[in-house]
C-alpha cells in the first residue's frame, strides 16, 4: 500500500523558518521523481519543487533561494526547508511522487501518481 506522509506544517510569521518531511512507503523509491507542491485557498495547485533519484533539483522561481528539498534515498524520506517565509507561502503542501525511472525532467502535476493528504503551512505578517 503505498503512503505518503507529510508532517511539520504549522503557523510561522514571516521571515520565519519551517522543515516540512514527508515518510515514503509501498513503493521502490528510487524509482520515482519526488516533489513538492503547493495550493493556496482559491488558486490552482502549482510545483514547488522537485528531485530526481540522483538529488538534482528544480525549484520554482517564486521559492528559489528560500527553499531546499532534499532526499534520503536510503530512508525513502523527502524534505523541504524554506526559510524566509512570506505570507504568499500560505498554502497546502503535498509531497508527490512520479513513477519515472527515478527522473524528473520537467514533470508537470499531472504525471504525479502519488499523493500526500497534505500539511498546512500558515505565514502571518
Amino acid at each position: 500500500q503505498v503512503q505518503l506522509v507529510e508532517s511539520g506544517g504549522g503557523s510561522v510569521q514571516a521571515g520565519g523558518s519551517l522543515r516540512l518531511s514527508c515518510a515514503a512507503s509501498g513503493f521502490s523509491y528510487l524509482r520515482y521523481c519526488m516533489g513538492w507542491f503547493r495550493q493556496a485557498p482559491g488558486k490552482e495547485r502549482e510545483k514547488v519543487a522537485t528531485i530526481n533519484k540522483y538529488e538534482s533539483t528544480s525549484v520554482a522561481d517564486s521559492v528559489k533561494g528560500r527553499f531546499t528539498i532534499s532526499r534520503d534515498n536510503a530512508k525513502s524520506t523527502l524534505s523541504l526547508q524554506m526559510n524566509r517565509l512570506k505570507p504568499e507561502d500560505t498554502a497546502m503542501y503535498y509531497c508527490a511522487a512520479a513513477d519515472s525511472a527515478g527522473y524528473c525532467n520537467g514533470k508537470g502535476i499531472s504525471a504525479f501518481n502519488f499523493w500526500g493528504q497534505g500539511t498546512q503551512v500558515t505565514v502571518s505578517s
